[in-house]
Order: C-alpha cells, then sequence, then structure tokens
C-alpha cells in the first residue's frame, strides 16, 4: 500500500516586527475548543498522479478561497508520527485573513445522532508572529515553520 501523501503552504510576509506566517485552524466540533497546538498549513491529501505542488495550491484555494502566485518555494517533504509524508511549499504574499472561505465536509453529529451537519474545513486563519506561530502550530509541522525561519535568515 502506498504511503498517504499530503501538499500545503506556509504563506509569510515580512512586517516591521519580523515575519508572520499565516496558518489556518480546523474547522468542526472535534477543533473548536482547542487553540495552542492545533494550527495548521492549509494542506490537503493527494493521489500519486498529482504533483506536489499543484496540490498544494489547490488545497490552499480550497481551504481558504484565495489563489496563489506561482513562485512557490519547495521546502523539505517530512514524514508524520503515522507515516504520511507532507510536502510543504513556501510564498510570500499578503492575504486578508479574515476573508477566507473555505470548503465543507459533512459529519454525523452529535455522534451516533443519525442527524449530519455540516461544517466548515477551516474555521478561521490569522497571521502569527514566529514565536506565537510556534505555540499555535501542530507540533509534527513545526520543521515546516523552523525551515521557512532559517532560509529567512539565510536570505534564500
Amino acid at each position: 500500500m502506498p504511503r498517504l501523501q499530503s501538499a500545503g503552504v506556509i504563506a509569510f510576509r515580512r512586517r516591521e516586527g519580523g515575519l508572520e506566517v499565516f496558518l489556518v485552524h480546523p474547522g468542526g466540533p472535534f477543533w473548536q475548543r482547542k487553540d495552542d497546538g492545533a494550527w495548521s498549513i492549509p494542506k490537503g491529501e493527494f493521489d500519486e498522479g498529482e504533483a506536489p505542488k499543484a496540490a498544494a495550491c489547490r488545497e490552499f484555494t480550497e481551504e481558504t478561497g484565495f489563489t496563489l502566485p506561482d513562485q512557490l518555494i519547495a521546502l523539505t517533504p517530512i514524514a508524520q508520527s503515522r507515516g504520511k509524508v507532507v510536502h510543504p511549499f513556501a510564498v510570500e504574499v499578503e492575504l486578508d485573513a479574515d476573508a477566507i472561505r473555505s470548503n465543507t465536509f459533512e459529519l454525523e453529529w452529535p455522534p451516533r445522532s443519525g442527524s449530519k451537519r455540516e461544517f466548515p474545513e477551516v474555521d478561521r486563519a490569522a497571521w502569527f508572529g514566529v514565536a506565537n506561530a510556534q505555540r499555535k502550530i501542530l507540533a509534527g509541522q513545526r520543521p515546516i515553520l523552523d525551515e521557512l525561519v532559517q532560509r529567512m535568515k539565510l536570505g534564500r
């Protein structure tokens, strides 16, 4: 069985106070009251026939409603704890976090109720300075943030 793969984009911008990154908070009842360690880069799974860069752009658009410029910076793929490989990309871009429009998913809620409800895949987005982003981002995605910060320090 092939390994599950996903691709995503960490958007960033430079401010007087330093680098800021754009993260999204997952929608749905499970994540509703979680904050620190719950935010993510917009990302999702893709099939073997799709290029990681194309998948990353598609997922970003599905989860935020924004279309990205073509100048994506490929970052180092990372293996998640359950074996999924994440192909991250970075892009410098200005976005209005309050203007996201996410796709939705259907879930039986409450559990075993027989009632299906629709939830946004992403319920909000925000820009975070690096120190705050380190606290907000999922632990398995911290290496993506670390690599971006290191590359920006080196000017690459």
